[in-house]
């Protein structure tokens, strides 16, 4: 099966979404259990008490404490709009942010950022002016937020685009107009449906009908999402395993003991990592136990997992080598963990 195709199903009564990329899973995504906080869920919090020591501020919401990093002004009691930006790890708190932004598929509003830009990966300066003339500029400066077109509008219809940016600032100008002291829900977050749509730009195919996870073998590809061991081709593979601390991943050479199998399985596992831990849902710290290279190839693995990083939505920055010759990697936790979501 060639070409882009999203899949739209339910698992366990939960939407689901898959992305397949000629016949291989891409991407994988599957709503919360019911009453888990839902990543881009607006809230109106009360701050309760600074952690001194963790450098935030415990929030008050609906289900449960929130986390706001790096705001020294909030006093107790002071009511402020928090966004979920991840799931929390068991038994902490769920990370909130002040940034509040309102994200569709072809426009983001930045309600404290005013300014009318467009992606910096577009660069054709004839399509550039092409998306500014699709928004009303004079609207979005009379109600002072921000707005950036997104990458997946370039050559989409102008009339399309209006359509979007004007749902998504009316969203906007209705959420962040809200008063009153209650803790309560403003804006939920995308179900993975709705996340599938917005984020996975120009499919070959759509199926939106329940039962399509079965006619194009996702069941069986999510399945094997539950093994630690990833073949890499060549007897290479690596095992990646959660642990409570970080996630450990092991590179092997399989049965290739000559002197450059070690660059070849690191590169092939640079290669295949970040779509491996899209579709497990891992996040924080990765530490990566590397077959033995030459000090001197160390920057050709780094280039490469860098480079299979930029197709990735997931923010991961590169830490670096550690004294063992192990290589670290911290990871935004952006969704749940497979082995959670989807207990075998």
């Amino acid at each position: 099966m060639k070409g882009r195709t999203v899949a739209l199903d339910h698992l366990n009564g939960r939407a689901a979404a898959a992305l397949i990329v000629d016949g291989v899973l891409d991407d994988f995504l599957i709503d919360p259990a019911p009453g888990e906080p839902v990543p881009g869920s607006i809230y109106q919090a009360i701050c309760d008490r600074a952690i001194k020591g963790q450098g935030g501020v415990i929030m008050r919401l609906p289900e449960g404490p929130g986390f706001l990093r790096h705001d020294k002004n909030l006093r107790p009691g002071q009511r402020i709009l928090a966004q979920v930006t991840g799931f929390a790890e068991p038994g902490k708190a769920i990370p909130v942010t002040q940034k509040i932004v309102f994200k569709s598929r072809y426009v983001i509003v930045t309600p404290d950022a005013p300014g009318i830009n467009v992606s910096r990966r577009i660069r054709n300066e004839v399509e550039v002016i092409r998306l500014l003339e699709a928004l009303d500029a004079d609207a979005i400066t009379k109600i002072g937020f921000g707005i950036i077109v997104r990458s997946q509008a370039e050559g989409i219809d102008q009339i399309e685009i209006s359509q979007d940016a004007d749902v998504t600032l009316a969203t906007a100008n209705a959420v962040m107009s809200e008063t009153g002291n209650d803790i309560k829900l403003l804006a939920s977050g995308s179900n993975a449906h709705q996340l599938g749509w917005r984020e996975w730009a120009a499919p070959q195919q759509v199926f939106k009908e329940d039962g399509s996870f079965e006619d194009l073998g996702v069941l069986e590809m999510i399945t094997q999402l539950h093994d630690p061991q990833v073949m890499l081709g060549r007897g290479a593979s690596i095992y990646i395993e959660p642990t409570r601390a970080l996630v450990a991943v092991d590179v092997n050479t399989g049965s290739d003991t000559s002197p450059a199998a070690g660059i070849k399985s690191n590169l092939a596992c640079a290669k295949e990592l970040p779509r491996q831990l899209r579709l497990r849902g891992l996040g924080g710290q990765i530490t990566i136990d590397l077959a033995p290279m030459p000090k001197k190839d160390r920057h050709q693995f780094e280039n490469a997992l860098r480079s299979a990083l930029k197709a990735d939505p997931i923010e991961t920055a590169l830490v670096g080598w550690t004294p063992l010759g192990h290589f670290e990697l911290q990871r935004k936790r952006e969704r749940l963990p497979i082995a959670e979501s989807l207990p075998i």
